[in-house]
């Protein structure tokens, strides 16, 4: 007899330690979802930062296609639109700054040699100048925007360089 009050008391206590490792396995699940939600918009953001970054890399790589040394600073800063994932919607506009001429040392002529070596080469003096050029890429639909700078060497001729922001 004694057994079976022992029994009838215990009923009740294992219910409500159910109850706590319940409460406690549901906080654990929420706090891991919470987490995970915040990992998965870091993520995002980087990915657009990178995006970002990538769409003004694309804007300076165009303008170093252009004879930029002899366009008017007046006409920047320039824009320039960039589908980064070639769906023929614009998703960053890029804004170029003025490149700016950071160094020009001239290169005197080469001598030419009398066997003729340099061939059809032209034996004139050039200009070695160093350029820094800036973009700043920005995203409507995301938020997501980067400065991208790079440097670059081009050579130019006399008269490009007296037309060049380098000369004045």
């Amino acid at each position: 007899m004694k057994h079976e009050r022992v029994f009838a008391k215990q009923n009740g206590a294992t219910l409500v330690v159910g109850l706590i490792m319940l409460v406690a396995i549901t906080m654990m699940m929420l706090s891991a979802f919470s987490l995970s939600g915040g990992n998965l918009k870091a993520a995002g953001n980087m990915q657009f930062r990178n995006e970002a970054i990538a769409a003004a890399r694309i804007a300076i790589e165009q303008t170093i296609n252009i004879n930029f040394a002899a366009i008017d600073s007046a006409n920047y800063p320039a824009t320039v639109d960039i589908d980064i994932d070639r769906d023929n919607t614009i998703d960053y506009v890029v804004s170029i700054k003025a490149p700016v001429c950071l160094k020009a040392t001239l290169v005197p002529a080469a001598p030419v040699s009398l066997s003729g070596e340099l061939g059809n080469v032209a034996n004139l003096p050039y200009y070695m100048t160093l350029w820094e050029i800036e973009a700043a890429a920005h995203s409507q639909a995301t938020g997501a925007s980067a400065v991208a700078r790079q440097g670059i060497g081009k050579h130019l001729t006399i008269s490009e360089y007296l037309l060049s922001a380098c000369y004045s």
